[in-house]
């Protein structure tokens, strides 16, 4: 029986974690018990697996019409997240994955904000075959999800001009394989049987290891690390945990946005050191006024050959010290909001063995999202494609599934996914450029320099009808609100004006909301909070302009801010800059103003 320390008294996924054996739970006994879900416990459990138990609440809602009102079963099905460093592929393994969700899913594949892909619809039946087949390809679903380090965002631009993203994404690799759980219960409850090679499962024998919970002592006299998790411990971390990588001049992977970030330091085109980064995070319970959305902190320097050990030490400070009681502020962020940037780097230095200095004066100052043709520096080229809201799929004369089906194969490139859910086509010859555009054509697809500016920086999370959080539409609703933003803003001629627009289904944030220009989060059904102020940069939180603005008044709502824009911006001057020099005050000021000339006017006529 797990015993815990008397003042810590655990949330249910915690206790389910103690009593987890290294995260097997009963989920192997439930893969055959004939139900067409799992009970809560392995529901948590789970996500470290790399899946999500969900329900199609449009099926539910179909159930329900067709049986004549009342009560409709949940239509479980299991969202499954392939875990991609990087977001480094091949066009193997892009085309098994195409495979997969054609196969077993909803014959959708979707690029998540994390670099990572994402299967929908997946049925229990189908789950083990699903993971397995993702093995297969020597990639894997361990870590995509959970409360352990998730997928390692890193600048995806395959430049060989000089070393520096080659060694960005080498250590993207090594903090992925530095973090990744140990437990050998991914390999026995997925895998073991039916692993094609042996060599890419994870070994170790820890099923009657001790996973008694211990609280962290003032005295720190044990860390609660173990020989099967010498990292996470039995009861892992205390929340999800989430790396990136990137440059002061292309922050193209939301540093600020993450647990622990990593920004390069470079001295003649070699990375020398790291600023870290440590404490953002966007999840906000809309009931809890606890939580709130926070950018990271600014930490420490360390050189290059230091930056998995320190790394390590943030991570095991949170595991020692975040809450494992509310899960609302269980996130890194909450533990430098109670005890301090001051503490913490105490502590992380504790852990480390050494003292660490001040930040490099280096911050971050520009963003690239890598679109559109460019040499790689050897040669070759790389093409930057759009995909909105990261939904691959055929619909229509809009065949984007089988327009990658076809390059892959014939062109065969390796591929990059962006933190912007876009696809990089890598290592073409100059030949090949002509061929892919010509394939994109033919398929329907728009090239990306056909994409309007706002569309491009545009990004939205899945929201209805699978994700189990969601209040209204996010990746359904926001290329609707975009149509009519592109309209818009070419009457006023800002159509080239570059602001980033990103909706979510709930206050959660997935789509990273509240630090870009325009943030339209989900409050109830069919209304958004409006947040402005953000910025392209990612450095800063927005804040709300108006609350509860119903979806088919979102654009006529932000367009008054356009015009003011327009005729009292500062010299180079963003949107998100102008917004925030104004306020919050001043800009609702304005728009009552104008709405209420131009009912004048057209009452006038």
């Amino acid at each position: 029986m797990a015993t815990t320390d008397e003042n810590v008294k655990l949330n249910p996924v915690e206790e389910a974690k103690v009593t987890s054996r290294y995260l097997r739970g009963t989920i192997g006994e439930e893969l055959a018990d004939g139900n067409d879900h799992f009970g809560k416990a392995s529901e948590a459990l789970l996500k470290t697996h790399g899946t999500y138990q969900q329900d199609d609440r449009d099926a539910r809602a179909a159930a329900r019409a067709a049986g004549g009102g009342g009560k409709a079963e949940k239509s479980f099905i299991f969202m499954v997240r392939t875990r991609v460093p990087g977001g480094k592929m091949t066009s193997e393994q892009m085309l098994a994955e195409l495979a997969i969700c054609d196969e077993l899913g909803n014959a959708t594949l979707r690029i998540t904000t994390r670099q990572g892909l994402q299967h929908h619809g997946i049925p229990k039946t189908t789950l083990k075959e699903c993971i397995r087949r993702i093995n297969d390809i020597k990639l894997t679903t361990l870590a995509a999800c959970g409360d352990v380090n998730r997928n390692v965002m890193c600048c995806p631009a395959p430049h060989h001009f000089d070393p520096v993203h080659e060694q960005l994404q080498k250590m993207a690799d090594d903090l992925a394989e530095h973090f990744k759980p140990k437990t050998k219960a991914y390999y026995e409850i997925w895998l073991k049987d039916t692993c094609s090679g042996e060599q890419t499962c994870l070994q170790g024998d820890d099923a009657e290891t001790d996973t008694t919970y211990k609280a962290p002592t003032a005295a720190l006299a044990e860390h609660n690390g173990d020989g099967v998790e010498p990292i996470y411990g039995s009861t892992y971390l205390p929340r999800k945990f989430k790396m990136a990588i990137g440059l002061p001049g292309d922050n193209c992977v939301d540093m600020y946005a993450n647990d622990l970030s990593l920004m390069a330091i470079c001295e003649n085109f070699n990375v020398v050191g790291y600023n870290v980064l440590v404490g953002g995070g966007f999840g906000v319970t809309p009931s809890a006024k606890k939580t709130f959305p926070a950018v990271a902190k600014r930490l420490c320097y360390v050189r290059a050959d230091q930056a998995i050990g320190v790394a390590e030490a943030v991570v095991k400070v949170q595991r020692d010290f975040g809450n494992r009681e509310d899960r609302k502020r269980a996130r890194l962020k909450y533990l430098l909001h109670d005890r301090g940037l001051a503490w913490f780097k105490a502590k992380v230095e504790e852990y480390y063995g050494e003292a660490l200095p001040e930040p490099h004066a280096d911050d971050v100052w520009g963003f690239d999202d890598h679109l559109g043709w460019h040499e790689q520096g050897d040669g070759r080229w790389f093409y930057g494609l759009n995909v909105e809201n990261g939904r691959i799929k055929d619909e229509g004369d809009f065949r984007l599934k089988s327009a990658l089906y076809k390059i892959c194969r014939e062109l065969k490139p390796s591929l990059r996914l962006t933190a912007h859910q876009s696809i990089l086509f890598c290592d073409l010859s100059p030949d090949d450029r002509g061929t892919l555009e010509q394939i994109l054509r033919e398929h329907g697809i728009k090239l990306s320099h056909e994409i309007s500016t706002v569309r491009r920086w545009s990004m939205a999370c899945v929201a209805w009808p699978t994700c189990g959080l969601s209040i209204t539409e996010a990746e359904r609703a926001l290329p609707g609100v975009i149509d009519q933003l592109e309209q818009e803003l070419a009457k006023i001629g800002l159509a080239r004006e570059a602001f980033t627009v990103r909706m979510t289904g709930c206050p959660n944030g997935c789509a990273r909301p509240y630090n870009s220009d325009i943030g339209l989060v989900g409050k109830s059904a069919g209304k958004y909070t409006v947040f402005v102020g953000g910025r392209l940069l990612g450095d800063r939180l927005n804040f709300i302009f108006k609350d509860s603005v119903p979806e088919e008044v979102l654009v006529p709502t932000l367009m008054p801010l356009f015009h003011y824009f327009k005729h009292e911006r500062a010299a180079d001057e963003t949107f998100g800059d102008f917004c925030l020099r104004k306020g919050a005050e001043d800009l609702v000021a304005w728009a009552d103003k104008f709405a209420a000339a131009a009912g004048e006017s057209n009452g006038a006529n």
